[in-house]
């Protein structure tokens, strides 16, 4: 996927990221040649989100914490007293500067708007990369990041933990195998509220003395800090920093189907939602995905996504067998021969033909030797997704969930927070020349960078 926005987003991140480019730094393959026994790691963000990414990635035995980085002294300072060797740094970019040629892997783990900026001053200097889901803020960011990657060899991992949980991982091989033929239709839905239908606030508060607002809004437009609105925790809703309900639980749910069907980037999408405040995102929205066909789906696909209060809305697809009720969130295959109810998370898939329960024993049995047994520890399927890129580096792995795969999902997902900009408006995509057919909508491909 190349484009001009590809080329463009590049040059303003590493105007915006500083200017590494004259260090000398070994490129990603030379870990291996080195024979080293430690992959030594730097960790972006470490507030809810990033502390577990620090605790899972230092699960595993090979790795060596060297550098911690927050805006937030506290958060700095918590992950401090478990690395306490560890050098800190308020700015990713003066981490980058002091200890980038001690680093072979970084983890960002920041509010979305960060992502790209991050990662891309990484990925510049030949680093593995593990960054948190959605993988960018912006489409023109998501194409930025696979080219990179792929320009320079490097190995990535979107941190969607989900992908290596056994669950997923047999349902993946259940719609590959055929199990209900050609699938036409996937709804997928999450009643999570990650929006905000109301006013953006007036006035500003005092910034507290152990946050670096400044450095928190990065390359995002310069916004008075408010308390309780944004950090810690309900950046999610605005636009301007994250990605709505579609972008957090939206990306986990989309994974399996996506992967499994093996789709590229939509055709068309539609949101159905409230008018745009320019703000923050809808709290309920209806997408509709026009995909492509591929081997396991009809001559096209359609994907229909439902979030917020009361998701998703009734329809006959969604009936279960004794009028038993759908899970929470979770995602419904709807094939020639049946259909595939995956909950999320942690639960086994159901094969429901002709309105029935199928048992999937013999299936579980015939991928045994693949995946092993059910299970359903949390702690141990989540770290699976973490050691595998730990080990990708040490090359004993390889990375399920690259950037090359990443930033395909990331931008389907957030063509759909674009289409709540015109809601019950089709817009079309074209995939080869990253654009609308609907000229107005291109504007937000991309963002207007702050510099800080």
């Amino acid at each position: 996927m190349k484009s001009d926005l590809t080329i463009r987003s590049r040059r303003r991140f590493l105007k915006h990221s500083g200017a590494f480019a004259s260090l000398a730094f070994l490129p990603s393959a030379a870990w291996a040649r080195m024979q080293q026994d430690k992959v030594r790691t730097a960790h972006i963000g470490l507030g809810g989100m990033g502390m577990a990414d620090l605790k899972a990635i230092t699960s595993h035995d090979q790795v060596e914490v060297v550098a911690l980085c927050d805006v937030d002294a506290n958060n700095l300072g918590n992950a401090h007293k478990m690395h306490s060797t560890a050098k800190t740094f308020a700015d990713y970019r003066k981490l980058f500067d002091a200890v980038g040629s001690d680093v072979d892997a970084v983890i960002v783990s920041t509010p979305d708007h960060t992502h790209a900026p991050a990662s891309l001053a990484a990925m510049d200097l030949g680093k593995a990369v593990y960054c948190q889901k959605p993988l960018t803020h912006h489409v023109s960011e998501a194409r930025a990041m696979a080219k990179i990657a792929a320009d320079k060899n490097l190995i990535t991992q979107m941190g969607i933990q989900v992908h290596s949980f056994y669950d997923y991982q047999l349902a993946t091989l259940l719609i590959q195998s055929g199990i209900i033929g050609k699938v036409h239709t996937v709804h997928a839905w999450s009643p999570k509220n990650w929006g905000y239908d109301g006013a953006a606030p007036t006035g500003s508060d005092a910034v507290p003395d152990h946050l670096d607002w400044n450095l928190w809004l990065g390359t995002a437009p310069e916004r008075p800090y408010k308390a309780d609105q944004y950090h810690p925790g309900n950046w999610r809703k605005i636009m301007d920093y994250g990605c709505g309900t579609l972008g957090d639980m939206g990306v986990h749910i989309f994974d399996t189907p996506y992967n499994a069907l093996a789709l590229d980037v939509p055709l068309t999408i539609i949101n159905e939602c409230r008018p745009p405040t320019g703000f923050g995102f809808p709290e309920k929205n209806k997408v509709v995905y026009q995909f492509p066909g591929t081997d396991c789906t009809a001559e096209n696909l359609t994907w229909i996504w439902y979030d917020g209060p009361g998701a998703p809305a009734s329809h006959t697809d969604l009936s279960l067998p004794d009028g038993e009720e759908l899970p929470g969130q979770g995602a419904m295959f709807m094939g020639e021969k049946g259909k595939l109810l995956l909950p999320h998370f942690m639960q086994l898939p159901k094969l429901i033909v002709e309105g029935q329960y199928e048992s999937l024993d013999a299936e579980i049995a015939k991928h045994a030797d693949t995946l092993g047994n059910p299970t359903s520890n949390y702690e141990t399927e989540s770290n699976k997704h973490y050691h595998q890129f730990v080990n990708t580096i040490l090359e004993k792995d390889t990375c399920s969930a690259p950037f090359s795969y990443a930033s395909r999902l990331t931008e389907t997902i957030l063509l759909g927070t674009i289409a709540g900009r015109f809601p019950g408006e089709t817009l079309d995509w074209d995939n080869g020349s990253a654009s609308f057919k609907q000229s107005k909508a291109n504007q937000y491909l991309e963002g207007d960078y702050r510099e800080f």
